[in-house]
Parts: C-alpha cells; structure tokens; sequence
C-alpha cells in the first residue's frame, strides 16, 4: 500500500493531466492486441461510456473505446451487451455501464435522482397521459418477446426535427427511462428493448436485495467520479454520473477525513483537488514525475475527457463546443470535430469524415491550438494516431485538405506517405 502524504503535495498542471490520462486509460498506447476482457476492463475503469448516434466517424462510443484500446473489433461492445456484462442506463447522458454498478445506478434512480433529467420528465408525462399505450406496448413484449421501435407501426407521429418519434418509439423510451423495460441487445444499433426481469435473470442479477441508503448511494457516486477522473476539483464531480447538487469543497470533509479522498494542490489552480485513495501510488509516481504520457489519439467528442466544458478548460485549456448543433454558417471548426491527445496534451481539433464505400478518411480541416507549434515530432505523431484511427475505420485512403495554420498540413501530408 503506498503511503499517504501526511500533507498535501504539489504537483504541476501538467502532473495533473498525466494522472488524469492514467486514470481514463490514456496515458500510454496500447501495449498488445486487446482481447475481449480488455473491452469489459476499460469500461469498468471509465464507469460510463456515453452513447451517441452520429457515425460520419465511427459511433462515439466505438471511437472511445478505439482511443483506449486500438484496434479492436466493434461487435465486441454489442456482444457484451448481449452477453450481459454491461447494461444501459441513464447517467452522464445515455450510457453504457457495467452489469456490477446495476444495483448503484438503479437505487440513484429509485431514489428520484433522475428525477430532474429530461428523460424522465418525458417518462411522467407520457405515464401520466398515455398509460393505455404504454401498457399495451409491455403486453406486446411480454407476448412475443424483445422488440425494437420498428416493430411496431404507427399512423401518428409527432412533427418536427430529431423529435419526430411514433408514439410506440416515445412509449419505448418512457419505458426503459421508468425502468420497466431494458436494452437487452442492439441490432445495427437500434435498441432492441425487453421487460427488465427478463434481462436481469440473463445479467445473473437478484433483484430482491434491500436497497442502500439514499446517503450511501450519493457517496459511492461521488467516489465512482472521483476514482474515473483521476484527479477532480469539487465542483466537477456532479457531472460525471449528473447526479445534484454541486458540491463544495466542505462536502468533501468526511471522506478527506477517512482518508478515502486524498487532498492536492495544483499550481495554477485556484481550488484544491481531490484523488481517490486507489490512485494513490499514481499520486507518488507525480510527485516524482515519473508517470508520463506518450499516447496519441483522436478523441470522441463524448468522450469522458471532453465532455465536461469547465474540467477540460481547467486541465487542457481546452474550450471545446460540439458544432453539429450549430448552424454551418456559425461553426468555426467543423460538424463533428475530434479532439487530438498528443503526449499528454490536446493540440489540436480534425474534422473527419469516413467515406466507406470509397475506403476514404478525410480530414475536411485540422486546427492546432493556440501555442502548438507546428513541428515535425507532432505531424509525425499525429499521422501515425490517423492512420491507425483510418485503417481501423476501414478506409485507408487518408486526404488532408486543410489545416491551420496553413502549412501544417503539408507536414501531415508528407508524415502520412513517410509513415
């Protein structure tokens, strides 16, 4: 067990980043071709893997997943959902989480801690409302077993954008948000949902055990945070797993006082920072400078690292807004921009597309951050990260049109035939 500083240390901000890297898989590359248990363990070691839709890369949590453990085979998150070893849940946002954190996730919901989430006003209103379809939607899956949204037709749809969802597809949603229904697999990632008895008996979980204590749950949640960040001030910690209130530094007391939590000091910041006692010999090892980061990798949008704006101006100086949202002629940087890790820094933002069938990776536009320099060392390490990220993808073919400044981009091409 490495000792406990008596007093908290001091580390630098770029310290802090390597013991954040470490904690969210990212501190070096892959050191072996991953086997499925690895898929399962960086899961585990994040606690959510956010779930999004939009594939001009691949998905957000396959491209995650990717930034950790190389190349791997996509099925490999589908089976273990199948397989029950994950699950899928409301937490940061729509997640995946392993089937060990079931009973955590599921008492901070019976405990009303989604009560707040859009998700769930959805599901009161439509429970409130239109109970008779819902019900009828239940019997249907009870008599013929799991379905998806597009099992069922209807002739009603609400108008209007990304919501235009059939009543049976709300239904669904409510269901699962309610907990009366579950994720038991995915087909072309399309939900395929089932009554949640019926995917717990195959997840092997009882659930008729006693549940914990609202206080204990909001701990652990807290201690979960705080293990997957690494390293967090106070105010981060709540948005991790979205759970309320904020919390201040004195909330943090009793777990300081057990030693649980271990404080440090971050030059540069303002607000001292906390690290989960199980990182404590990562702590010693920044102390020393001796963990340092040497991974490049293009990052999902959605990924731990970036989603939180505050954390990742606080840690990277990063400011980091998701454009797809935004209207083309207001975005700066691109519809769906990744960020760039490159030794324990982010340097950059690539807007990429993957074209299939043509077996082309594009970069639309790469943008260095203010302060990179445009060296060789980084094109190179840039190009390798691409090339791996485009080979996985499947499309090989990798076109850089544009960058900024301007003439890195003749460095990354050149990087790229030399690689």
């Amino acid at each position: 067990m490495p000792r406990i500083p008596a007093s908290p240390p001091r580390i630098s901000i770029q310290q802090a980043r390597n013991l954040h890297l470490h904690a969210q898989g990212l501190l070096t590359a892959p050191a072996a071709m991953p086997e499925p248990a690895d898929l399962l363990a960086c899961i585990e070691r994040m606690g959510v893997l956010q779930i999004d839709t939009i594939h001009v890369v691949a998905r957000s949590p396959y491209l995650v997943l990717f930034s950790r453990l190389g190349n791997y085979p996509a099925h490999w998150l589908e089976h273990a959902l199948e397989q029950g070893r994950i699950f899928e849940c409301w937490s940061h946002e729509a997640c995946f989480a392993p089937a060990s954190t079931y009973a955590l996730h599921q008492a901070h919901r019976a405990h009303g801690g989604r009560e707040k989430h859009w998700a769930s006003k959805h599901a009161l209103r439509a429970h409130s409302a239109q109970r008779a379809g819902m019900d009828a939607v239940l019997e249907h899956i009870r008599q013929h077993g799991p379905s998806r949204s597009s099992d069922f037709e209807s002739a009603r749809r609400e108008p209007g954008g990304w919501w235009a969802w059939k009543d049976e597809k709300r239904w669904l949603e409510a269901l699962f948000a309610r907990g009366e229904l579950m994720v038991a697999r995915r087909e072309r990632f399309q939900r395929v949902y089932d009554l949640s008895e019926r995917v717990l008996e195959r997840m092997q979980i009882e659930t008729g055990e006693q549940m914990p204590p609202q206080a204990d749950v909001a701990r652990q949640l807290v201690l979960d945070a705080v293990r997957a960040l690494g390293i967090a001030q106070a105010r981060w910690i709540n948005d991790y797993f979205r759970t309320t209130p904020r919390l201040k530094d004195a909330d943090l007391a009793p777990l300081l006082a057990s030693g649980t939590l271990l404080p440090v000091n971050v030059s540069g910041w303002q607000q001292p920072a906390y690290v989960h006692r199980d990182h404590a010999g990562a702590l010693q090892a920044c102390v020393k400078d001796t963990l340092q980061a040497t991974h490049t990798a293009l990052l999902s949008p959605f990924d731990p690292l970036v989603w939180d704006r505050e954390r990742g101006q606080a840690m990277f100086d990063f400011d980091y807004t998701l454009e797809c949202y935004v209207p083309e002629a207001k975005r700066r940087y691109g519809y769906f921009v990744l960020p760039v890790l490159h030794c324990g820094r982010i340097v950059a933002r690539l807007d990429a597309k993957a074209h299939r069938e043509s077996g082309e990776f594009e970069i639309k536009q790469i943008h260095l951050q203010p302060g990179v320099e445009p060296a060789t060392e980084l094109a190179g390490g840039l190009a390798a990260a691409i090339r791996r990220c485009a080979d996985w993808h499947a499309t090989p073919k990798v076109r850089v049109r544009r960058s900024r400044p301007v003439g890195f981009a003749a460095l990354l091409r050149k990087a790229l035939i030399q690689g």
